[in-house]
């Protein structure tokens, strides 16, 4: 068990209490008014290739290619999943979804029939972070589980505001086929709920607004909490299928409907971080840009692009879970362009280092505290990356180098594939993955078989919350 904050872990008192303990005697201490604000913006499906500053041609991005300008942009970045589901447990809890129970080969999300959800004992980015007095809020997709026990805010999210699983789930009988109401969407096809909190307000939901919707109420909220710590997950609805945009965003893009989305994807950005600096918060507030899994190819052009990736959604190709992402901290973070290797979940325990945060030491944390790279004070702490499909690992990254032991196609009936010997790809030289270098390098491909059955011998079996 890896157990992170080792500096402040000697209080060993403090640490058996658990998440519990731990709360209640933060709860009693005075505030750190020096504490970073932490925002999250996170796109639904966004491809690699989709964003102006990682190489798409026709879309427009102007306030994320600033954002990276001025901040870091980070090319070997990834989610822990190629879905959904898991993807958002990984990011919130530092930890992989098959930990969680997040996962499952039968029904790869959580959908409104779904008993299941984020287990009530995980702890969360939100909840770690209250324990040291931060104003917490989730907009937007939430897709952790819609019922009480595990909405935002049974998980440390003092506010949340947002649909509670994907956009396209609730289908009506006006919707026409799965094919049509993709094509030429309407709001009343899918009667998706906007809650606020525990309380629908709106249903269906107006999509055509959700993005400018979201935008505002994570605006408001940095206004309310300008004079705490606070942490904001702007997890946005789109550009997941149906595409919807705001009027002003019709027919802006050369790119088509879905150019329109992602422009306005990179409007919001843009106001969020007006927002930051009108408040005179942008030097003491850390945002990360990134997306929860590759672009949904079977959607052609309603869907987006892995750029020189091979792959998206669903699959273990690094198009399904390399990520383009951007960090941004005015006057804190050297601009330029990181390749250090890092995940979604490191960002808890790099937030619960920055804000002092002292994690239970009862579970096993995947992610790592990446401050050193972000500071450039220190090595970046990943040498591994596991591309899990559901709840088996299909391939391993360990630095230049990718194995890929089993192969399936994204979606579809096609079974999956044994490689044996496994393919192996030099990413550095090759991040396409088209040329197969294992007969050239076996000592790799060995030293990865090991890294694989160590890793399969440290997980334990869990309750499966898809399955329930």
């Amino acid at each position: 068990m890896r157990i992170l904050n080792t500096q402040m872990l000697a209080i060993t008192g403090l640490l058996s209490l658990g998440i519990t303990g731990v709360r209640n005697i933060h709860a009693a201490e005075k505030l750190n008014p020096s504490k970073p604000n932490f925002i999250i913006i996170l796109a639904d499906d966004m491809g690699y290739g989709d964003v102006g500053i990682f190489g798409h041609p026709t879309i427009k991005t102007p306030n994320l290619d600033r954002m990276a300008s001025e901040g870091q942009k980070w090319t070997n970045f990834y989610v822990a999943a190629p879905v959904c589901t898991p993807s958002r447990a990984g990011l919130l809890t530092g930890r992989l979804p098959v930990r969680t129970g997040m996962c499952s080969e039968k029904r790869r999300v959580l959908f409104p029939d779904s008993k299941g959800g984020l287990p009530e004992n995980e702890m969360t980015i939100a909840s770690a972070l209250k324990t040291t007095g931060y104003a917490t809020a989730c907009i937007g997709k939430w897709h952790l589980g819609h019922l009480p026990q595990y909405a935002p805010n049974a998980h440390g999210f003092d506010y949340y505001f947002g649909i509670p699983y994907s956009n396209d789930m609730d289908a009506t009988s006006l919707k026409p086929n799965r094919l049509e109401s993709i094509l030429n969407p309407r709001p009343e096809y899918f009667i998706v709920p906007l809650m606020r909190n525990s309380e629908i307000i709106e249903r269906p939901a107006d999509q055509t607004t959700i993005t400018k919707r979201y935008t505002l109420e994570a605006i408001k909220f940095i206004k309310q909490n300008k004079q705490m710590p606070f942490f904001l997950y702007l997890a946005h609805s789109m550009p997941h299928v149906p595409l919807f945009r705001s009027r002003e965003f019709e027919n802006k893009s050369l790119r088509g409907v879905y150019g329109d989305v992602i422009e306005e994807l990179d409007w919001s950005v843009g106001e969020i971080l007006k927002s930051l600096k009108e408040n005179g918060l942008d030097e003491n507030t850390l945002v990360v840009f990134t997306s929860d899994n590759g672009p949904w190819l079977v959607f052609q052009d309603q869907g987006g692009s892995a750029g020189l990736l091979s792959g998206g959604k669903g699959g273990t190709w690094e198009g399904g879970m390399r990520e383009p992402t951007i960090m941004h901290w005015t006057g804190k973070l050297k601009p330029g362009v990181v390749m250090d290797i890092a995940t979604t979940m490191d960002l808890l325990p790099t937030f619960a280092s920055l804000a002092h945060v002292i994690l239970p030491n009862d579970r096993i944390y995947d992610g790592y505290d990446i401050s050193p790279v972000l500071f450039g004070t220190g090595k970046d702490p990943r040498e591994v990356v596991y591309y899990y499909r559901d709840t088996q690992v299909y391939a391993i990254r360990k630095g230049d180098y990718k194995a890929h032991f089993i192969t399936q196609p994204e979606y579809g009936s096609e079974i999956a594939t044994i490689q044996d010997p496994p393919l192996l790809f030099n990413l550095n030289i090759d991040p396409s993955e088209k040329h197969n270098v294992a007969d050239q390098f076996p000592k790799v491909i060995a030293e990865m078989e090991k890294i694989l059955e160590k890793h399969r011998a440290g997980i334990m079996t869990v309750e499966n919350q898809l399955e329930k």
